[in-house]
């Protein structure tokens, strides 16, 4: 009898699990066929490349800055697209940042704001020579574009003038006025957006959706999944770098005390890594069940049963440093500094830990748990002069996500969309007072030898690739008039 009652409540819980399983998303529904403008793509990426050559180059030394460059691109613009140049309104914010305004047929509405920025992260001197293609040179071979900038980000700044050309020559007139900012300094803490979105609060305008890099279709990156996944990023973690320091007596390394600052610094560095923050499956849960019918098992039998696995998909997710970024705010060590010569004992020991800061966990409260994990007095604690909070969670389920999902799929219907959490931070945070609904997605295709080039050597965007970016910028253009 036990035994069948045990069989009986097996065969429940299976039928439970798979049930769930099943219920966990479905095939997409069939969309109307994309918005049929003709596009020269020779012309556009001859256009693109021609912005990829112009060095717009962000220096953590404020002193090596080159606001000419930045003049440079802003006359090529001009020659570029000069449909938008003569129908929209432009201007110039913090120096160098661009604003335009295309004015809608309804004032009353809230209007859209696309982003993108100018400016690209340098190329270190002693991997200059490793580029396949010269970084600056915008060339075009192999069927790809390279140089600094194809995928982070003036491809999209590019895409998006594009469509407005495109449509502008069609003689569309959106609705809802749309604006289009592009900061100059958004790899350096984006000081020309955060005007821009300040600028935009005094006029007293609120924004129905900001939509900024961050998320894209990705490949062979999002484990258990088969085919594209489009990523909107619906939040993005917060930043804050603390200076942890640890004293000590100095004097001769051959009579060395029992505790020393380095050894007192490396038990408060290795407390940390033993104890990390704590896992949530919120928000990874949510692009999961999106992710529904795309799931291979068990990762659809363990998202669709999160009551149930929860600890399961925590070990799982845990184990990749991608998906561990999504589950909880992350700290890690990034710069040590200790003592002047071999044979003196060091008087300070110092390290500087970088923290990602998962939405709902302030920078207050993440300074705190640092402390109590620490749990230290000898360690001086100070938070560095950058931080900022993780941004509100947009609404997944929201009129503009649909909207968006919708252009990307017209456009990629291959792919299937689901929200996640950007783990880096955009220039989307500065708007956050304006908008409920800032979302964070670049029709960019990557696959993971992509991820490397962002930053990296031999960045390049295929040409195939950035043709279906202007297809989506002109697709989102006109379904934003729907919203």
């Amino acid at each position: 009898m036990i035994l069948t009652i045990l069989v009986l409540t097996l065969l429940a819980l299976a039928g439970v699990l798979l049930h769930r399983a099943w219920r966990l998303g479905g095939p997409a529904a069939e969309l109307p066929a994309p918005a049929d403008h003709p596009v020269d793509a020779e012309a556009a990426i001859g256009r693109l490349a021609a912005l990829l050559r112009v060095p717009t180059i962000s220096w953590q030394e404020s002193e090596r800055f080159d606001p000419e460059a930045f003049r440079q691109l802003h006359r090529l613009l001009a020659q570029e697209f000069p449909r938008v140049h003569a129908a929209l309104q432009q201007e110039t914010i913090a120096g160098l940042s661009l604003l335009y305004s295309w004015p809608g047929s309804e004032p009353s509405l809230a209007p859209i704001l696309l982003m993108a920025h100018q400016d690209v992260v340098p190329v270190p001197s002693e991997t200059a020579g490793e580029w396949s293609h010269p970084p600056f040179g915008g060339e075009i071979a192999d069927g790809f574009l390279w140089g600094r900038g194809a995928l982070d980000f003036k491809s999209a700044l590019a895409a998006i003038l594009e469509g407005a050309e495109t449509l502008l020559a069609a003689g569309f007139q959106p609705r809802r006025t749309i604006y289009l900012a592009f900061g100059h300094d958004e790899e350096v803490g984006g000081a020309g957006n955060r005007a821009i979105a300040a600028e935009l609060a005094q006029r007293g305008i609120r924004l129905a959706l900001v939509l900024d890099e961050g998320g894209s279709v990705v490949e062979r990156i999002v484990p258990g999944v088969v085919g594209p996944v489009a990523l909107i990023g619906i939040a993005e973690k917060g930043y804050l770098s603390l200076e942890l320091t640890a004293r000590g007596e100095g004097g001769h390394s051959s009579m060395p005390p029992a505790e020393t600052a380095i050894g007192t610094l490396a038990q408060a560095l290795r407390r940390l890594e033993e104890r990390p923050f704590p896992a949530r499956l919120d928000l990874v849960g949510q692009m999961f069940a999106a992710l529904g019918c795309r799931l291979s098992f068990p990762y659809w039998l363990i998202f669709a049963n999160l009551w149930l696995f929860a600890p399961l998909a925590v070990w799982r997710l845990s184990r990749m440093p991608a998906t561990n970024a999504a589950l909880r705010t992350t700290v890690v060590p990034t710069l040590l500094y200790a003592g002047v010569k071999e044979n003196l004992l060091p008087q300070a020991a110092t390290a500087t830990v970088n923290l990602r800061l998962m939405p709902g966990e302030t920078v207050a409260q993440t300074i705190d748990r640092v402390k109590e994990i620490i749990a230290d007095p000898r360690l001086e604690i100070r938070p560095g002069p950058i931080r900022s909070e993780a941004s509100p969670v947009a609404d997944h389920r929201s009129p503009a996500f649909a909207l968006l999902a919708r252009s990307i799929r017209q456009v990629d219907p291959q792919s299937v969309v689901a929200p996640f959490l950007v783990v880096g931070a955009t220039d989307s945070r500065h708007y956050a007072g304006l908008a409920d609904q800032v979302l964070r997605f670049a029709f960019l295709h990557l696959g993971p030898d992509d991820l490397k080039r962002i930053h990296g050597t031999d960045e390049r965007i295929h040409i195939a690739d950035y043709r279906q970016m202007v297809r989506f910028f002109i697709q989102l253009l006109e379904n934003l008039q729907e919203l």
